[in-house]
């Protein structure tokens, strides 16, 4: 790429995150119209960071401090929630794009380098996590950055540069690793390997070592910053999360990733893609290639929706190594041209995941506020983020219909329904709040302070105890922004509040359980009061 090729480029990305960044932010406002309850662990994490609380010392979480500390920066400078995670959207832009712009002026084609910043723009940028779905959410806003990071740090590992550069590559590769353990390690634990292996490969003794070297010194810092029980933390963090009977993987089943009928196809063409590298002379990169097919898989079946985002980064690699014109295979035919018609494949799998994140900035700019209400309503510097009406004031939940005590109870088949949850000798009602989040959460919380509970720890046998949201509560020392396994802070806990209507179902089923083996051999339980929506304990 020459020089003035580079500086097209340069232009073309700072338009890029100045078009994407200006849509996402010209209302000043988060629109949300769906995972409203992600929303609500990443404000509970947030908050808790910007109290001054660390990831994994002091709060369970499997996701890394960097995923949520821009939020928390923001929000400790005074602006909402809302402005802080598109503000820090817009400026993880400003970081990955310009290593985006030496990827590709160092190592592809101008026109493979504006495909491939603008995928990095838009993982940076988008504000829906991916696939086909239509809407706004900041739900797995890591997941979106970490490609982005990987992305990178592959392309600069693969592919020779076009001078030598061991230095800032080292670097660049050291850092962006680092990022990666930082925010999701699933990431890292995936793609290191492959970029150790890639960079050896390419004999880059220089840029091993240089990388190596930037990932220590940024570890020391890290842990002369934290202290090093940090790692020994997030490592019980992950370790917690992975014995998970409940959320150890978010989607599909393993095998599922790749015979999904919404996937076979790509997949088929990702093995493809290898059999012809190979035939064009590429032995390297097949090898390459091979190897990450399972580390997509892997990274894939970890993510919440299973969206293969790693094709488009599959379409540039494929861009970047078409044989000369006049190669054939062993059947004749013209690798060039076969290598055309694979990339329209690719192209065809990924693109549309990838529009629909490049226009949802657009989506946001074009919302009616008046179709939104605050997702903390009596929060005034947090009303900048907004959840949609239908999902803020109408309540709805789903009530099965075959249990006792219901009309058609008579008809009910046990083998067709999970064994219904007991506690302390009650049977509990089946029905999961469909609806209707905050208001549920608002009612709670203001019930519990007309009754006397308000500055207490409340513990929630459900996917979240997020009540301190809502009211004037005490957070639970060592509690969990969202359930996994165990008990995360029920030793801090003064009450225990058990929902009568649920958010998940599986979650309270568990946390009781969990309780009652615990508790096994003690006095129950003092019940000390019950609602509608809810029955307190009295906690040991």
């Amino acid at each position: 790429m020459n020089r003035a090729q580079s500086t097209k480029l340069g232009l073309f990305l700072a338009v890029t995150v100045f078009v994407l960044g200006g849509f996402a932010l010209w209302k000043g406002i988060f629109f949300v119209t769906h995972h409203e309850g992600d929303t609500l662990h990443v404000s509970e994490i947030v908050f808790r960071m910007a109290a001054g609380e660390v990831p994994h010392l002091d709060f369970m979480t499997p996701i890394g401090a960097l995923a949520f500390a821009p939020f928390a920066w923001f929000v400790e400078s005074g602006l909402g929630l809302g402005r802080s995670i598109l503000w820090s959207q817009v400026g993880a832009a400003l970081v990955l794009t310009p290593i985006a712009w030496w990827v590709a002026v160092s190592r592809l084609s101008f026109a493979n380098g504006l495909l491939f910043g603008a995928l990095i723009a838009i993982l940076c940028l988008a504000v829906i996590h991916g696939k086909l779905e239509t809407g706004l959410s900041i739900s797995m806003h890591y997941n979106r950055w970490c490609w982005a990071l990987s992305f990178l740090a592959l392309l600069l590992a693969m592919f020779e540069p076009r001078r030598r550069s061991h230095v800032v590559d080292g670097v660049l590769i050291g850092a962006l690793m680092t990022g990666l353990v930082m925010i999701k390690v699933t990431y890292f634990a995936a793609f290191a390997p492959l970029v150790v292996l890639a960079v050896i490969l390419r004999s880059a003794w220089m840029s091993l070592a240089v990388a190596i070297g930037t990932g220590l010194v940024l570890a020391a810092g890290l842990t002369i910053w934290l202290g090093a029980e940090y790692w020994f933390a997030y490592l019980g963090d992950l370790l917690e999360v992975s014995q998970s009977e409940l959320r150890s993987a978010p989607g599909l089943p393993l095998l599922g990733i790749v015979t999904d009928p919404e996937q076979r196809g790509a997949w088929l063409a990702a093995v493809v893609a290898v059999i012809f590298l190979r035939q064009s002379g590429r032995d390297r990169e097949g090898l390459l290639l091979l190897l990450l097919l399972p580390a997509f898989i892997y990274v894939t079946y970890q993510n919440f929706g299973n969206d293969p985002q790693w094709l488009m980064l599959l379409a540039v690699i494929l861009i970047a190594l078409r044989p000369e014109a006049g190669m054939t295979n062993g059947f004749g035919w013209d690798m060039r041209q076969a290598s055309h018609v694979l990339i329209a494949v690719v192209l065809a799998f990924g693109v549309p995941s990838y529009l629909n994140m490049a226009y949802s900035p657009v989506t946001m700019a074009n919302q009616d506020p008046e179709e939104y209400e605050p997702l903390f309503l009596e929060e005034d510097q947090h009303a900048d983020l907004q959840l949609i009406r239908v999902r803020t004031l109408r309540a709805d939940a789903k009530i099965a219909l075959d249990t006792e005590g219901m009309p058609l109870a008579s008809r009910a088949d046990p083998e067709e329904r999970d064994d219904p949850t007991v506690f302390q000798g009650e049977t509990l009602p089946a029905c999961v709040v469909d609806n209707g989040i905050p208001i549920y959460m608002e009612e709670i919380a203001e019930d519990l302070t007309q009754a006397g509970f308000g500055g207490s720890r409340i513990f929630f046998a459900d996917l979240f105890s997020s009540i301190w949201l809502y009211g004037d509560f005490e957070r639970l020392d060592g509690g969990s922004p969202w359930y996994y396994t165990g008990l995360p802070g029920w030793q801090s806990a003064d009450y225990l509040l058990v929902p009568l209507c649920v958010i998940y179902s599986d979650v309270r089923a568990k946390t009781l359980e969990n309780i009652t083996e615990a508790r096994e051999g003690q006095a129950p339980l003092e019940e000390l009061r019950r609602t509608e929506l809810y029955v307190l304990y009295q906690a040991p």
